[in-house]
């Protein structure tokens, strides 16, 4: 798994790169809030007897706000000098501390 978010990572630091998409941590930030908030959009106005129900299109509208967000994360740890991968597990990792397993 982690090789394969690892290639996703250099994608997407390549096609920004040749972009010259650069934004700074500010701008970055503000742009991965309103992918999320364009990620819920989609479910504004949808019953929640409905949400198992989604049609093709929506759901396909669905994932591609799910990686706008994912890309914009992605830009802002490279603008950190920090790994995604890392980041994610230490913040499991902390959160496991927070809400252990009850047995």
């Amino acid at each position: 798994m982690k090789d394969k978010l690892d290639d996703l990572v250099e994608r997407i630091k390549k096609f920004r790169a040749e972009r010259n998409w650069k934004g700074n941590l500010k701008d970055l930030a503000i742009s991965t809030l309103l992918e999320a908030s364009e990620l819920l959009e989609i479910f504004q106005w949808i019953p929640e007897n409905d949400l198992e129900k989604l049609d093709d299109r929506k759901i396909e509208h669905i994932k591609d706000e799910i990686a706008d967000v994912f890309i914009y994360l992605v830009a802002m740890c490279d603008k950190l000098k920090a790994e995604f991968y890392e980041v994610v597990l230490n913040k499991l990792e902390k959160t496991a501390k927070r809400y252990p397993v009850k047995e």
